[in-house]
């Protein structure tokens, strides 16, 4: 029997799950992720595993928020800070990237992990610079010692050919090649974990780390969906969509990407709205307590476009969008009412813009996140997107992970 650990590693949080080959659920724990403190945070959670789990784990993999990267030294060392997913710096080297990228391509976007090698580029110590990795390439390395290896998930913002499963021509011949890592397939085992880590942390000798992905595409992996035209809308900090489709969908104009998996795509976007812009005005109490007041099937008459800043990347790729958030009524309620309703919109336009584009339409929407807990929500997403609105069987991206380390078993 295969017993595998996945490991999610978000902003804010890091989440562990161990599963058996029948997704019997071992033992689930969490830990805050402190800034710099990521390979501490990492261990402190597999230590806390218990030691008759542990040693009989046989495989392990890490999903990680999507470009999030970092550039490191010869050691594995970062050079600097982590530079965040939502981080716009590399908007500057936007021009540059212009200039040998092809149109349309996914790098050319502010948040992208090429714009983000960018910007390392421009700074003094960039010359220091031999790995450049994926917050998931760092984790991993630090089980199993191998530096430079990275999956075509992550790598999709890098410039990385998912289609024919290469660097493409233009970015084989960039200054930054010798930096970029060695690209394999989500779940493809790296190596046994390092033998001083795993007496450390008390891991079976034999365990082996594979290849992980980025954040949504776990959840996605978690949710069990498998055919064309059931999607997943992870409803966190942000509002994450992928849609399974038959055909690949990519347009920079909109912020839409598609990652590969298996034969199909998963095509989707990431948008600023979200749960982070709901959590500014209210408590998790009060966003409980006011949605049992909301009536679902009465519209909203504020027309609502929640963002916590000017800027958003899906489904408008606009760095400049303003929030939209006023008027504001008297009533709590409705202010709250207003907002989910706005959020719902941004969803439903986006799975339209989707299917306009050539992806398989829309069947069915699981839902994982925070927000999948409010059925009021549920209930008013459900009358904009015109099919079920379910909530995922497993919410949880470590789940999606501990199931793609299954697979390579």
């Amino acid at each position: 029997m295969t017993i595998s650990i996945g490991i999610d590693f978000g902003t804010s949080g890091a989440r562990l799950v161990a599963i058996d080959t029948d997704r019997n659920v071992l033992w689930r724990g969490s830990l805050a992720v402190l800034a710099g403190q990521w390979r501490e945070t990492l261990f402190s959670l597999i230590r806390s595993v218990p030691s008759q789990v542990k040693l009989q784990v046989n495989r392990i993999a890490i999903d990680g928020t999507s470009s999030t990267v970092l550039l490191c030294d010869a050691e594995g060392q970062p050079i600097f800070d982590p530079i965040w997913y939502n981080d716009r710096r590399g908007e500057a080297f936007l021009a540059k990237l212009k200039l040998f990228a092809p149109p349309g391509s996914s790098v050319i976007s502010a948040t992208s992990s090429l714009a983000k090698l960018s910007w390392f580029a421009s700074q003094a110590n960039f010359c220091q610079g031999r790995y450049f990795l994926h917050q998931a390439d760092w984790l991993a390395f630090h089980l199993h010692g191998k530096l430079g290896v990275s999956d075509y998930h992550n790598a999709l913002k890098l410039g990385y050919d998912v289609e024919s499963l290469c660097y493409p021509d233009w970015l084989e011949q960039h200054p930054y090649r010798p930096l970029l890592p060695q690209i394999v397939a989500p779940g493809t085992p790296i190596g046994s974990v390092l033998p001083e880590v795993a007496g450390d942390l008390g891991l079976n000798a034999e365990c082996v780390v594979c290849a992980g992905t980025t954040d949504s595409v776990a959840a996605f992996i978690a949710s069990g969906a498998n055919q064309p035209g059931l999607a997943v809308t992870s409803l966190g900090s942000t509002l994450v969509i992928k849609l399974l489709s038959r055909q690949r969908v990519e347009d920079v104009r909109f912020g839409i990407y598609s990652h590969r998996l298996g034969d199909l795509w998963l095509v989707g976007g990431a948008s600023n709205t979200g749960g982070a812009v709901l959590r500014k005005f209210f408590s998790d109490r009060e966003l409980r307590e006011l949605s049992q007041e909301i009536n679902p099937n009465i519209a909203s008459n504020l027309d609502y476009y929640p963002l916590l800043t000017p800027g958003e990347r899906f489904p408008i790729n606009d760095p400049h969008l303003p929030p939209q958030l006023s008027p504001r009524p008297d009533r709590s309620v409705d202010f709250l009412h207003g907002l989910l309703e706005g959020i719902a919109r941004i969803e439903a336009q986006g799975y339209q813009l989707l299917a306009q584009l050539g992806a398989t339409p829309l069947t069915a929407v699981y839902t994982a996140g925070g927000g999948a807990q409010n059925q009021v929500w549920s209930q008013m997403r459900q009358r904009y997107l015109q099919v079920p609105v379910l909530v995922s069987p497993q919410q949880d991206a470590a789940d999606g992970a501990a199931l793609l380390a299954q697979i390579s078993s």
